[in-house]
This record gives C-alpha cells, sequence and structure tokens, in this order.
C-alpha cells in the first residue's frame, strides 16, 4: 500500500509540473537564488519573451516538483528547468545549445512567445 501511495504522489506531482508547463508559452521552473536562473530568465526577457517564472523554493510542494523535474530530465534536479509550447527544453545546457545553434528562436516562434 505504502508504494502505490507514492506512486500516487509522484502521479500528482507530474501531474502538476505538466500543468504549470503548460500555462504558458514559455514556463521557467527556477530557484530564486540560483544565479544560473537569473541568467535564463534574462536571457528570455532580453529577447522580448515574457516567460512564466515558478520560483520552486517559494512553493510549498518543492520536495514534489523537484522529483517531478528529476524524473522528466532523466537526471538530478538542476535548474533551471525551461519548457517551450508545453515542451520539455532542459537545463540551462539545453538552453544555451539551442540559442547557440540557432534553433531557440524557432522554438519561441512556434509556440508563439516571439512574434519578429
Amino acid at each position: 500500500m505504502y508504494s502505490s501511495t507514492r506512486q500516487s504522489e509522484a502521479s500528482n506531482s507530474l501531474e502538476t509540473v505538466m500543468r504549470l508547463a503548460t500555462g504558458s508559452a514559455v514556463v521557467i521552473f527556477s530557484v530564486s537564488t540560483c544565479c544560473m536562473c537569473h541568467a535564463v530568465k534574462r536571457l528570455f526577457c532580453g529577447m522580448g519573451v515574457n516567460p512564466s517564472v515558478h520560483e520552486v523554493d517559494q512553493d510549498p510542494r518543492r520536495k514534489e516538483i523537484e522529483k517531478a523535474l528529476m524524473t522528466l530530465l532523466g537526471s538530478s534536479s538542476a535548474m533551471p528547468v525551461v519548457f517551450i509550447g508545453g515542451k520539455l527544453v532542459g537545463n540551462m545546457d539545453r538552453v544555451m545549445a539551442s540559442h547557440i545553434n540557432g534553433t531557440l528562436v524557432p522554438l519561441l516562434k512556434e509556440a508563439g512567445a516571439l512574434w519578429l
């Protein structure tokens, strides 16, 4: 019974993360004191994108959300975690790689987060 309760909690946490992730064109799961989170928020704002930011450290469900993000990433949680158009892009490394190789802007345009 304990195992099924934990599975149910994990499922609810994943549903919560996915509900939040699909709430806006760009969603950033962040920690308010994290310099990398600040950098990715500045990147998007500098591009003219207005991301929805969910500060995980200010959420009472922090542990559950972090576990759900770790499950989605397939690794230990490294904030920030970015979703564009409801799809997981990944953490800072993936966002910056997409920005450098030119695939970030098309993703943002497709999601309706960037018009130019």
